[in-house]
């Protein structure tokens, strides 16, 4: 179960980041720290309604987190889930590594044969 749910994160994780006004999102909240809405959405020619929903879509993924002062909603960038694609990637350059070792491992062989 825990396995599927951390699949389904990182699936989450993915298609936030898939879009690139998101990821434009993020990397100004990690160069700038926790911004207001308005102060983030200042940063882009979209309506501050635009802003917003893109904002919540990383706020499903766990990319930024939200505190609420009164009126000023302050956003901050949460850099934690993105070690689960770091994961992922690693688990995936381990297995072609794996591969590649063993392709050596043939052609090494097949020279000695020879």
């Amino acid at each position: 179960m825990d396995e599927y749910k951390n699949e389904k994160h990182l699936s989450n994780i993915l298609k936030a980041t898939s879009d690139a006004t998101r990821r434009s999102l993020l990397t100004t909240l990690v160069q700038e720290g926790p911004l207001r809405v308005t102060e983030l959405a200042a940063h882009y020619d979209m309506s501050l309604n635009a802003i917003s929903k893109h904002i919540k879509v990383l706020e499903s993924a766990k990319l930024v987190s939200r505190t609420t002062l009164g009126r000023v909603h302050l956003i901050k960038a949460e850099l934690a889930p993105i070690q689960q694609i770091d994961n992922w990637f690693k688990n995936l350059r381990s297995i072609w590594d794996l591969r590649l070792d063993n392709l050596a491992a043939v052609l090494k062989k097949e020279l000695n044969d020879e």
